[in-house]
């Protein structure tokens, strides 16, 4: 039923977003601020001044929009399988992860400013949390602000999502034994390396979003995407685009992996197969 593959999305994206929020949060921090050496640096700096609280910031407002993110990413990508394989495609992996992009495309801007603040924040909680995150946004930059870095977000979602399920579907049938279901173990390592080969394509954009969204909140100010990215490079070089890459990697893994497995998994217990 199309409704159940919608419900699963929802379910699953929510899962995997909170499975990988401490490392996001470590991701952001690494992209949008200078304070940090690398990785292990942020992490020992982030848990002796914020304990372990301060790697699930802001996580409360992206677990309710993955929901429906996921929700329309899975059930349409799902749904458009469906009718490709009926109407005898051939390539039908890429005409319906094509057709998820379109579709996804309408949730892009959306407001992602507010999870990159709260987890940007450290030592001064400048945000006592999401609701009040957003009301100081509106007053600093009215609704716009909300929708910061909204063009970089397209630019870095519209290509990944079209190429998201190639990997996944490939990897899956070369795990799986002809004619049988594909158990745990491929669909785990499936999405795991969707998510790795989507993220490494991801993170250039990913690293302009966050900048983008950070600026105004006690970051370097930026007027768009074209200005961040020349004030970028001419400070930090070509190299800045890819921070945050390893940490992308290894957060994409386990992620992924466990969204696509929980979605699998709640496909089979809502639509059983015949016996």
């Amino acid at each position: 039923m199309p409704f159940l593959e919608f419900v699963a999305g929802s379910i699953s994206g929510a899962v995997g977003l909170a499975v990988g929020h401490p490392l996001d949060t470590v991701k952001v921090r690494l992209q949008a601020q200078s304070a940090y050496k690398g990785i292990f640096h942020c992490v020992a700096k982030t848990y002796t001044h914020e304990g372990l609280r301060g790697f699930f910031k802001g996580m409360a407002f992206p677990v309710l929009t993955a929901g429906i993110i996921n929700s329309i990413v899975f059930g349409s990508y799902s749904n458009a399988l469906d009718y490709v394989t009926q109407s005898q495609h051939s390539d039908r992996i890429k005409e319906s992860g094509l057709f998820c992009t379109r579709l996804h495309c309408g949730l892009l801007f959306r407001p992602g400013a507010v999870k990159v603040r709260l987890q940007g924040q450290t030592i001064a909680d400048r945000y006592r949390g999401p609701i009040h995150c957003v009301a100081v946004i509106l007053k600093e930059g009215g609704p716009r602000g909300l929708f910061r870095g909204g063009l970089a977000l397209a630019l870095r979602d519209v290509p990944c999502y079209g190429l998201y399920f190639l990997p996944y579907e490939v990897t899956r049938k070369a795990l799986t034994e002809s004619g049988k279901q594909p158990g745990t173990f491929a669909i785990l390592m499936a999405g795991g390396v969707a998510g790795v080969v989507t993220w490494a394509f991801a993170t250039p954009m990913d690293v302009v979003k966050a900048r983008l969204q950070m600026s105004g909140a006690g970051g370097r100010e930026f007027e768009g995407v074209l200005h961040c990215m020349r004030v970028s490079i001419r400070e930090e070089g070509v190299r800045v685009f890819f921070k945050g890459l390893l940490l992308n990697s290894l957060r994409a893994f386990p992620v992924n992996a466990v969204t696509f497995l929980t979605y699998e998994s709640l496909m089979k217990i809502f639509c059983p197969p015949a016996r």
